[in-house]
């Protein structure tokens, strides 16, 4: 009897949460997110395209922020992160290649995803 009180106590509260959830903004929803993957962080790969073809490539980052101005605290047009660049373009860190820091602008044709390896 106690467990089922348990259970169904711990089930009320997930309820609550997922409706508190559901009433969020997709803004929101995003937003708390991406603090939760800030605060796990990934194994996250930046590849920078020319046209069709891969010109860079960054490896474990664990995020990408957005730049923020200082006087107004607004968004900026451009993203900046910390990652290994693959210089080879073989999706592995080799010796020698190092952890890096870089900026892409909003222009910038880039895909953002988490390593699958």
């Amino acid at each position: 009897m106690t467990t089922r009180r348990a259970f169904a106590g711990s089930g009320i509260w997930l309820l609550v949460a997922v409706l508190a959830l559901a009433a969020c903004t997709q803004e929101q929803q995003n937003k708390l997110s991406r603090e939760i993957q800030n605060w796990t962080g990934t194994n996250g790969v930046l590849e920078v395209y020319a046209g069709d073809k891969i010109v860079r490539r960054f490896l474990k980052i664990d995020k990408i922020s957005t730049a923020l101005g200082t006087e107004d605290g607004k968004p900026r047009a451009y993203r900046y992160g910390y990652g290994v660049l693959d210089e080879n373009l073989n999706m592995q860190v080799d010796p020698g290649e190092k952890k890096v820091y870089f900026e892409i602008s909003d222009y910038t044709n880039a895909v953002f995803f988490e390593n699958p390896r």
